[in-house]
């Protein structure tokens, strides 16, 4: 009788988290809009509230055609701002 062990070997690589920017005062804020529905409405609000309450200086905002595609503006984005707003949810 042979005996398998359905429990694989995981292995895990330590990313560390990016430096948080401090204050946004100032700060070119990009907003990344995976297409989930009403991410649009969601992200825009939030940047809207980041410019007044965090005063933000400016905000550029890119679409991906679907969550599970890769966002292909991502060089164009960290080239364009110093902060990036997005998120995933249903």
């Amino acid at each position: 009788m042979d005996l398998l062990n359905p429990g694989g070997a995981v292995t895990r690589r330590f990313q560390p988290l990016a430096p948080r920017p401090g204050a946004l005062a100032g700060r070119s804020l990009g907003v990344l809009d995976n297409s989930k529905p009403n991410a649009r409405v969601l992200l825009e609000r939030l940047a809207e509230l980041l410019a007044s309450r965090a005063g933000t200086a400016s905000v550029k905002i890119w679409s991906k055609p679907s969550s599970a595609q890769p966002a292909q503006c991502l060089d164009e984005i960290a080239r364009s701002v110093q902060v990036v707003l997005t998120g995933s949810a249903d």
